[in-house]
């Protein structure tokens, strides 16, 4: 917390956090300081943070004692949610600044947006709960199930994945149009930081496309839908077509590339369509066999060949796993962003983007501050876990 109130400002910056109570008892700034070191200790628990509320530290970051579980839950929300955004806009203004932030490939830098499913229940339920039916075990009756989803964008950089933005899926509307609304945002408050959109099949739509393709934006979605005239075109001449052929690693790519496809009636607009075969060779764990794997891939895009050729061009549309794997899977096993700390819908998307700015807070410690000898020789997990334990160790008995 010291390096990040050096290099960001972080207690300016926390002194901005907006407010809707009405009575304020106790001052948002602090509510928020002790939500945030709760994310960076990846305590998972307001609970967990209200027993550690006798460390002598909290009156000297917090500015005074931690309020109760049910305090900072009430605070959370009714937190301004765009403060949070602008805090990380802030904190990436300023690691740009410092060139800490560096292309992964062909200097070009990608923008991934996903959806994700926080959590369900069938027993409770807020304003911004989605809804859907599912049977129960004995598959003779149907109940409600309530789940929260959002729409995340992340930038990825060398070594990197930043989370920039979540946009919670409201009651009754799709995830692309969610996906959209999210997008508008990114544009907005970060109008140079990427060059490239990285997107599942969901995407591929012509909405989503002319939102890019109006900001200057170029855009790599799965293309998987077997009605589409477009798809159907692009294997009719992949037929025609002698792919090329290349190895990368353990893996043999087989590759068609071929642009100017006007199929797509709703879009028009000229665009590149990508099909990889890939085959590796496996062994299975229980048999100890060799085995052949053969996957294969199709991307529409609109980035022409002269700006990203076919190789860098496959390996950015693969990189779309980096919010899966270094995002999501990450965020929730390791920094409980899936823990409802509070069942309100401006509560979960307030700890959501509260966890994501913590991320990139610790990231750019170890990545910044630390010696390239002790990173090297310590895992990220027990980084994290020494913080943890420094919070834990001035508790007094």
């Amino acid at each position: 917390m010291r390096y990040s109130n050096k290099v960001f400002d972080l207690r300016d910056l926390i002194k901005r956090i907006g407010d809707k109570r009405q009575r304020r008892q106790i001052a948002m700034e602090w509510i928020f300081a002790a939500g945030l070191v709760m994310a960076v200790g990846q305590l998972g628990s307001l609970n967990a943070l209200e027993q550690a509320q006798g460390v002598v530290y909290w009156r000297r970051w917090v500015g005074g004692k931690i309020a109760s579980a049910d305090a900072m839950g009430y605070g959370f929300a009714r937190i301004d949610c765009d403060s949070i955004r602008d805090m990380i806009r802030q904190v990436y203004s300023q690691l740009k600044r410092n060139k800490a932030l560096k292309p992964l490939r062909a200097g070009m830098i990608a923008l991934i947006m996903d959806g994700h499913e926080s959590h369900c229940s069938q027993k409770r339920c807020c304003d911004g709960c989605l809804k859907r039916k599912r049977k129960t075990k004995d598959k003779d009756e149907e109940r409600f199930e309530y789940y929260h989803r959002h729409v995340m964008a992340s930038l990825i950089f060398e070594g990197v994945c930043m989370p920039l933005d979540m946009e919670p899926q409201r009651p009754g509307e799709d995830e692309g149009r969610c996906a959209r609304r999210l997008l508008e945002r990114v544009l907005k408050n970060y109008p140079r930081a990427f060059d490239l959109i990285l997107a599942d099949g969901l995407y591929a739509r012509s909405p989503f496309f002319k939102l890019a393709i109006n900001h200057g934006k170029d855009v790599i979605a799965v293309l998987k839908d077997d009605r589409r005239d477009l798809l159907k075109d692009a294997r009719g001449l992949f037929k025609r077509e002698k792919p090329t052929v290349y190895q990368e690693g353990t893996v043999q790519k087989e590759c068609w590339d071929i642009e100017e496809f006007r199929s797509w009636d709703q879009l028009d607009y000229p665009v590149r369509v990508v099909r990889s075969r890939e085959t590796k060779q496996i062994r299975r764990q229980k048999t100890k066999a060799m085995e052949e794997q053969v996957s294969e891939w199709v991307w529409v895009s609109t980035i022409p060949k002269r700006r990203l050729d076919t190789q860098n061009f496959i390996k950015f549309a693969h990189d779309r796993w980096k919010i899966e794997n270094n995002g999501f899977h990450e965020l929730v096993n390791y920094w409980h962003s899936d823990h409802v700390y509070r069942h309100d819908p401006v509560a979960i998307e307030a700890f959501g983007l509260t966890t994501m700015l913590a991320y990139i807070l610790f990231h750019a410690f170890i990545g910044r501050n630390l010696k390239a000898v002790f990173r090297n020789r310590h895992t990220k997990k027990h980084l994290a876990q020494m913080i943890t334990a420094e919070i834990y160790s001035r508790v007094p008995p």
